[in-house]
């Protein structure tokens, strides 16, 4: 009976060491809590003690969210997936890493949601580079002064309201009066000119979306474009992460030393749907019932768009975001919130629109603060007087209106202004290129399209484009700053246009 007995007793004993041998060598804690309020986009958690702010939480059915409020009793976690599935009662776990996404050359051409998930059809987005999609903004020593203009193909903002690259400037104005065709053409623009894009919309209708993207592919400028979309359907917790997910993916390419352009379409719903969120978390509302930090989630976003040092890379990052007014009031909460922090302002007027000046941006209330000090020598020659002479033009014309008899010189200034407002209009979807632009305003200032009808000006413009294809390549390095300017070339342009004007002007 005793031999039995050792015999059970070391059995035992040899199954409990291959049991103790089998043991990881890491006993992993997993640290989870119970969900005890799921609201529209956010959820409470009871439990969880060692969550920290902006720390991914796990849900059941592979929903995850970011933990928002830490109180003593309960967190607040921001949903960022389909939430009808997550029930009073479920499990969360922490994740122990902060929000992050996918970053590197991989996303070119791709479009994705703020999580990194692909929403095209080119499969999986196999990168395992990510970065956390909150950073700090570049120190102000790893910074550098905006001396390169970022060019947007459209005449009336390279000429009188210029961009540089790593400025910030602001797209504002009422619904449909063009503010996101500004913003893609600039990115049509940038064919060819090795400059990376991201195209961010937040809380956009998706059939606006989708017209985005198939005007993108058809003209080939998503081989250098990462499309971001958060939709208008989307649960607000990815319209509140998708501007710093964008600029987390275009920050590396940046910091490798490339010219980055960020667009976020458009802010107005980025600040909706944080206060939709802060307000079911229950902080407490301020001007508007936006919450009290509804500048600094602006602020630290467009703080990150920059110039490197040439010590740091050289890279930059442009930003134009987007932001929507309601009856052309400028000096609303969130217009003012970003017009202070960005480096000058497109305002788009529905007065022009209405006339069909398009693109409607109003000069007068449009200003560049960084970008004219980037700006190219020969623009500067002609711009100067191009925007005072536009400026003198619209005051006249309003007295003009009034049936205010007219002298030869005022009449001749108004006429004037109006062949500049037609040279400034164009369409969507065609940027002309820098030389054409020259051209083009120099014959302005010229007045050579004075004694032009106006029904004529398109096809006077076209001759005008076409004659300077006749400027030999020294005169071109020069417009286009690769070599000394010499203002000898001015003259040159002046005598090509008025010489194709006269044998083929209409």
């Amino acid at each position: 009976m005793s031999d039995l007995f050792q015999q059970w007793i070391d059995s035992a004993c040899t199954h409990l060491k291959q049991g103790v041998d089998a043991l990881p060598d890491h006993v992993a804690i997993r640290e989870s809590g119970r969900v005890t309020t799921v609201s529209t986009g956010i959820a409470k958690i009871n439990g969880l003690p060692g969550v920290g702010a902006e720390e991914r939480v796990e849900f059941p059915h592979g929903i995850e969210g970011i933990a928002f409020n830490v109180d003593a009793d309960e967190v607040g976690v921001v949903l960022l997936g389909d939430y009808q599935y997550l029930h009073t009662g479920d499990e969360a776990r922490r994740s122990g890493r902060v929000m992050d996404v996918p970053v590197g050359e991989t996303l070119i051409g791709r479009v994705i949601n703020p999580l990194g998930a692909p929403l095209d059809q080119q499969g999986p987005v196999n990168n395992q580079h990510r970065l956390p999609i909150e950073r700090p903004a570049p120190a102000i020593m790893e910074r550098a002064p905006v001396t390169t203009p970022l060019h947007t193909g459209i005449k009336v903002v390279d000429a009188l309201v210029p961009i540089g690259r790593g400025q910030r400037e602001l797209i504002l104005g009422d619904r449909q009066t063009g503010k996101t065709a500004i913003a893609i053409d600039t990115i049509l623009n940038q064919k060819g000119k090795n400059v990376r894009c991201v195209y961010c919309a937040i809380g956009q209708r998706s059939a606006a979306v989708a017209r985005v993207i198939a005007e993108l592919e058809r003209r080939g400028a998503m081989d250098y474009t990462v499309v971001m979309v958060a939709e208008g359907n989307d649960p607000p917790g990815l319209s509140y992460i998708a501007p710093y997910a964008a600029t987390t993916i275009a920050e590396e390419f940046m910091r490798q030393g490339d010219d980055v352009l960020i667009v976020y379409d458009d802010l107005t719903h980025h600040a909706r749907a944080y206060r939709e969120l802060s307000l079911l978390l229950r902080r407490p509302p301020g001007r508007e019932a936006f919450p009290g930090d509804i500048f600094y989630i602006h602020s630290r976003l467009l703080e990150r768009a920059t110039h490197l040092h040439p010590d740091h890379g050289g890279g930059s990052l442009t930003a134009l975001p987007i932001i929507e007014t309601e009856a052309q009031n400028m000096s609303a909460y969130i217009p003012t919130n970003l017009i202070s922090i960005t480096d000058g302002q497109l305002y788009l007027s529905p007065t022009l629109f209405e006339l069909g000046a398009l693109p409607a941006i109003d000069v007068g209330k449009s200003v560049s603060r960084v970008g004219g000090k980037a700006q190219l020598e020969a623009y500067r020659r002609i711009a100067g007087n191009l925007k005072l002479a536009y400026a003198q033009f619209e005051e006249l014309e309003t007295f003009a209106r009034f049936g205010t008899r007219l002298d030869e010189s005022t009449q001749a200034t108004i006429n004037h202004g109006r062949r500049i407002r037609a040279c400034l209009k164009q369409q969507q979807y065609s940027p002309v290129s820098v030389i054409e632009q020259l051209g083009v305003l120099q014959a302005l200032n010229s007045g050579l399209f004075d004694p032009i009808d106006e029904e004529s000006m398109a096809t006077a413009e076209q001759t005008v484009r076409d004659a300077m294809k006749g400027l030999d390549e020294k005169q071109q390095q020069q417009l286009t700053g690769e070599a000394t300017f010499d203002t000898a070339v001015m003259d040159e342009i002046t005598a090509l246009a008025r010489r194709a004007l006269t044998e083929n002007g209409p």
